[in-house]
C-alpha cells in the first residue's frame, strides 16, 4: 500500500492508473478506522481496479467548543486495516498541504440542507465538509466514492453538492455498521465511559423500535418520532439534541411516512454527541 503525504504523489499515482485505464475508487475518512470504515473499503475494492482512503482530520468542519484538538488518531492502526482490506494508497495530509497559507475559498450549499439536522446546532460542519471533500475529489478525480450511511444527512449533502457541481461521480452510500449490541460504530464511541456506552445503546433501541413501527405499517411520523424520544428519553444519561424525519434527497420535515424518509437523532450521551438513523 503507498503512503502519500503530499497531494502531487496523490496525482502522479492516479494519472498513471487512469493511463492503463483503470477505475478508481475513494473513501473519505478522517482516521481512527473502524470496522464502519473498513467496510466502505471493501465496497471500494469490490467495485474499483484501484481504492484510495483519505485519513485526515478536517480542521475545517469542527465548530470552536468542539472535539477537533482530541479528535482520536492513530494513524499506524490505520494503515494495517486499510492494507489488510486492500486499499491501493493512503492519503494522510497535514493541514498546511490541504488548506495553503491565507485559504479562503470554500465550498458552500446555500439552500437549508445544511441547517436542518446536526446543521441546527453545528451551523460551519457542513461547508467545511462540502469544501474538504470537494477538494478531495478535485485532488483523487475519483470515479466512485463511497460514504457510510451513518453521516445520512452528510450523504444527502455531498449528493446534492455533486449533482450541482457536475462532479461525474458516482456516489455509493453504504450501510450503517453495528456493534453486537446495535451501538452505530463511530470513532467518537471512544469517550465513552463504561456505563456510557452502555447508556448509548438507546439510539438503537429507538432506531430498531422505529423501523419496526414503520414495517408493521405505521405512515404517521410523530406517531413514530413520539416512540423513539420516548425510549431515548428513558435513559437517564441521554440528552436528545434531535430526533427527527425528513425527506432523504431534500431534507424537508416529512409529515408521512414515504419510501427514503430518513429518520435521523443525535443525541448526547454525557458529553458526547452520537448520532443515528433509519431509512424507510
Amino acid at each position: 500500500m503507498i503512503v502519500a503525504e503530499k497531494i502531487s504523489d496523490v496525482r502522479k499515482n492516479v494519472a498513471e492508473w487512469k493511463k492503463q485505464g483503470l477505475t478508481v475508487g475513494l473513501v473519505p475518512t478522517m482516521g481512527y478506522l473502524h470496522e464502519g470504515h473498513a467496510s466502505l473499503v471493501d465496497k471500494a475494492v469490490s467495485e474499483c481496479d484501484k481504492v484510495v482512503v483519505s485519513d485526515f482530520v478536517n480542521p475545517t468542519q469542527f465548530g470552536p467548543n468542539e472535539d477537533l484538538a482530541k479528535y482520536p488518531r492513530d494513524f499506524e492502526s490505520d494503515c494495517k486495516l486499510l492494507e489488510a482490506h486492500g486499499a491501493t494508497l493512503v492519503f494522510h495530509p497535514s493541514v498546511e498541504e490541504m488548506y495553503p497559507e491565507n485559504a479562503a475559498t470554500f465550498v458552500e450549499i446555500l439552500n437549508d440542507m445544511p441547517k436542518k439536522l446536526c446543521g441546527k446546532t453545528r451551523p460551519i460542519h457542513f461547508r467545511g465538509v462540502c469544501t474538504v471533500v470537494s477538494k478531495l475529489f478535485n485532488i483523487v478525480t475519483p470515479d466512485k466514492a463511497f460514504f457510510g450511511m451513518k453521516d445520512a444527512q452528510q450523504l444527502s449533502i455531498i449528493k446534492k453538492m455533486v449533482r450541482d457541481m457536475s462532479y461525474g461521480i458516482e456516489i455509493i452510500g453504504c450501510p450503517i455498521i453495528r456493534e453486537d449490541d446495535g451501538l452505530a460504530k463511530s470513532s467518537r464511541n471512544t469517550y465513552l465511559s463504561p456505563e456510557e456506552r452502555m447508556a448509548a445503546t438507546i439510539l438503537s433501541k429507538a432506531v430498531f423500535e422505529g423501523k419496526k413501527m414503520v414495517e408493521n405499517g405505521e405512515k404517521n411520523v410523530q406517531t413514530i418520532l413520539d416512540a423513539q424520544t420516548k425510549i431515548i428519553e428513558s435513559e437517564p444519561l441521554a440528552k436528545i439534541d434531535y430526533v427527527s424525519a425528513v425527506d432523504f434527497s431534500t431534507l424537508e420535515d416529512a409529515a408521512e411516512v414515504k419510501p427514503d424518509t430518513l429518520f435521523a437523532m443525535a443525541v448526547y450521551i454525557g458529553t458526547t454527541r452520537l448520532i443515528d438513523n433509519f431509512l424507510a
